[in-house]
């Protein structure tokens, strides 16, 4: 267990209804400082309402919370000086250039004229928006408005950003781009507190997944221990000689067979341990299988058997599409 001074955010019952939705029904959630926590769950479970709170947007009904050190309700002024906040829905102003958006973000955070513009010229550099921070912003891609995004969040120096669906509708070299300005992110020290429906996305870059479902966590661990509480591994060995595919089938306990293809299923987690003991039998057995994989569930399977919600398709398009929003949470925003 780790102590507040050594997480980012600790967060114990969080509640929050609205009428007689509840949309998050008494969460926990600790995240260690320097560390990607991803927030998973279908549309509507709750992680934008989860975000608003915690970034002192809305307020929760009930439980407590200590962000970058300080109480959430106590101290609302310093969490925000500790925070930045960027999603789906971009801050960007498309009326005016990128330069000036950072400008603009600088002036919000009270720095001089000299220190805006050195602190502007190091992020759109750092971002790739330096042939385009003369432009007006409604020209810039989708992949572009959410690096500027990202920019204008890191003028304040945040220690903790909470990014709430931050590549969806993207492409998916926009969305690999972003992924990797997050790992660079927390390179840096910086905690990443990431929502998203993308089951790739929290694969590749959570330390931990939280999965939320129906206004509570329903799961919690990193990506493979996850995936641990799934059944369904198995290995599968394929055979081209019926004779051999028969003993194979005969010795084995708890195979399902596939005669139509000769091949055998046996349950598995995939260890290396199991796997050696397989070939080591076949061995000694004298019996040789054409084939052998290993075959592990994924955390699109993790995401079904939890939530009983099928995969949410990967949208490429515009970035402006409410499908992938938090419907519930939607509607307290606006």
């Amino acid at each position: 267990m780790k102590t507040d001074h050594e997480l980012a955010i600790a967060a114990t019952g969080l509640r929050k209804s609205y009428g007689d939705k509840t949309v998050l029904d008494g969460i926990d959630i600790q995240v260690p400082a320097g560390t990607i926590f991803s927030l998973l769950g279908p549309n509507g479970a709750g992680k934008t309402t989860a975000v608003n709170i915690l970034s002192t947007l809305i307020s929760a009904d009930g439980g407590q919370a200590r962000i970058a050190g300080h109480d959430l309700t106590a101290e609302a002024q310093a969490v925000r000086a500790a925070i930045g906040v960027t999603g789906q829905f971009s801050a960007v102003d498309g009326l005016i250039t990128g330069e000036e958006n950072m400008l603009l973000m600088a002036d919000l955070h009270h720095l001089s004229k000299h220190e805006g513009r050195q602190v502007t010229a190091e992020l759109l550099e750092r971002f790739d928006l330096v042939e385009a921070a003369k432009k007006p912003a409604s020209t810039y891609s989708g992949g572009m408005k959410r690096r500027l995004d990202i920019a204008m969040t890191l003028v304040g120096s945040p220690r903790i950003i909470f990014l709430d669906e931050p590549t969806t509708g993207l492409d998916p070299r926009s969305r690999h781009t972003m992924w990797q300005i997050i790992r660079e992110l927390v390179s840096g020290g910086t905690t990443v507190f990431l929502t998203t429906q993308y089951l790739e996305e929290a694969d590749q870059l959570a330390d931990r997944i939280a999965v939320l479902n129906g206004g509570r966590l329903v799961a919690e661990g990193s990506a493979e221990e996850l995936k641990r509480l799934v059944p369904g591994g198995h290995v599968r060995l394929r055979f081209s000689d019926p004779v051999a595919y028969e003993q194979a089938a005969t010795a084995l306990r708890e195979t399902t067979r596939d005669d139509a293809a000769l091949a055998l299923q046996i349950p598995s987690d995939g260890t290396q341990r199991e796997l050696r003991a397989i070939l080591d039998w076949l061995d000694s057995a004298g019996i040789e299988a054409d084939e052998l994989s290993v075959h592990t569930p994924d955390l699109d399977d993790v995401f079904f058997a939890l939530t009983g919600s099928p995969v949410p398709a990967q949208s490429t398009g515009s970035s402006d599409s409410a499908d992938s929003a938090d419907s519930a949470d939607k509607e307290t925003v606006r």
